[in-house]
C-alpha cells in the first residue's frame, strides 16, 4: 500500500520548518502501526515573497516593514518558537539576510526528477532550513547550496554549474503557479494521496489521523 505526500513549503517559512518536523513524527508513528505502508514525499515549491532580488534582502528589516515595526517581529518570532518547542528551535537572531529561494527549490527539484533516494532529499529539505533558521546562513548563496547539496564535494562542481545556469528556474516557477491555481495560498500544506487536504504546521496526531483517512 503506497501513500504519496504532497507537501508544498518554503524554505524560509519557520511554520514549513514545524509542519516538516510534525510529519516525520506522524510518519513515523504510521510506520510502527502499518509497517506494510510505504510512503513518497513529493516536494512543491511555494515563494512567500516572489518578489525578493536575487541577491536576497536584509531579513529584520523586511519584517519590520511587513509586520509594522520591532515590536511585532519580536512578539510573531516569540510566537512561532513557543509554537515549535519542543519540536523545532529557531535562532532568528543569527538571520542577517532573507534570500531568493528559487535557487533552493531548484536544488529539490533536481534531486526529485533525477530519482535520487527519498532519503536524500529529505536531507537536503532538512538542511536547508536548518541553514537558514538554525544557522543564520544564507541559502540564496550558491557557495552555501553547493556546500549543503554536496557536503563530501562530490559532485560540487556539477552542482555549482547547475545552479549557475537558469536551468529548472521556468519549471519550478510555473510549478508554484499551479499550486497557487489550486487555491493553495498558505503554507506548510500537505494532500494525502490527493484525497485528504491538510493546511498549516498542524499536530503530529492531526497529521497521522488524515494519513490514515487518505488510506482507507
Amino acid at each position: 500500500m503506497l501513500l504519496n505526500i504532497d507537501l508544498v513549503s518554503d524554505f524560509v517559512c519557520p511554520w514549513c520548518f514545524i509542519g516538516k518536523t510534525r510529519l516525520e513524527r506522524a510518519l513515523a508513528d504510521l510506520r510502527a502501526a502499518r509497517p506494510e505502508v510505504e510512503t513518497h514525499i513529493n516536494w512543491l515549491p511555494f515563494f512567500l515573497n516572489p518578489d525578493t532580488p536575487a541577491e536576497g534582502e536584509p531579513y529584520r528589516a523586511f519584517l519590520e516593514a511587513k509586520f509594522g515595526g520591532p515590536a511585532a517581529v519580536d512578539a510573531m518570532w516569540a510566537k512561532v518558537a513557543e509554537a515549535g518547542a519542543p519540536d523545532v528551535s529557531f535562532a532568528f537572531d543569527r538571520i542577517r539576510t532573507r534570500p531568493n529561494t528559487l535557487p533552493a527549490h531548484r536544488l529539490i527539484y533536481r534531486a526529485q526528477a533525477s530519482g535520487a533516494a527519498a532519503d536524500k532529499v529529505a536531507r537536503l529539505a532538512n538542511d536547508l532550513f536548518v541553514a537558514h533558521f538554525q544557522q543564520g546562513r544564507d541559502i540564496g548563496d550558491i557557495d552555501t547550496l553547493v556546500e549543503l547539496a554536496s557536503p563530501d564535494g562530490g559532485k560540487a562542481d556539477a552542482f555549482r554549474n547547475y545552479l549557475k545556469s537558469d536551468a529548472d528556474a521556468d519549471t519550478v516557477r510555473r510549478m508554484a503557479g499551479q499550486v497557487q491555481q489550486q487555491g493553495i495560498s498558505a503554507v506548510p500544506f500537505f494532500i494525502f494521496n490527493r484525497k485528504i487536504a491538510v493546511s498549516g504546521a498542524q499536530s503530529a496526531g492531526a497529521l497521522g489521523a488524515a494519513m490514515l483517512q487518505a488510506l482507507e
